[in-house]
């Protein structure tokens, strides 16, 4: 094995959720920061929690409401035209 071209091991790396959890793990960095973790996630905690950076939740509730507004529009227009049919001229 070639020597002096492994990363540096960290025995106590710290690493801290933002939820305030800290843990101490080896690591080939001393320090991490991370998001999630088993005592804040909803999976684990059965709490239903969304994290949204990117806006993602927003973006396809917004979809799904103009979504169902064409489907809804397009059903009245059938609707009209069938009573329009019916009607003898």
């Amino acid at each position: 094995m070639k020597k002096d071209i492994h990363s540096v091991y960290y025995k106590n790396a710290k690493i801290t959720c933002s939820c305030g959890k800290q843990w101490v793990v080896g690591s080939t960095r001393p320090e991490m920061s991370i998001e999630l973790c088993s005592n804040c996630h909803p999976f684990y905690t059965g709490k239903k929690k969304l994290v949204d950076t990117a806006r993602k939740v927003e973006q396809f509730q917004a979809r799904a409401i103009k979504t169902q507004a064409l489907k809804d529009r397009q059903v009245k227009q059938k609707q009209l035209q069938k009573k329009r049919s019916r009607k003898p001229a």
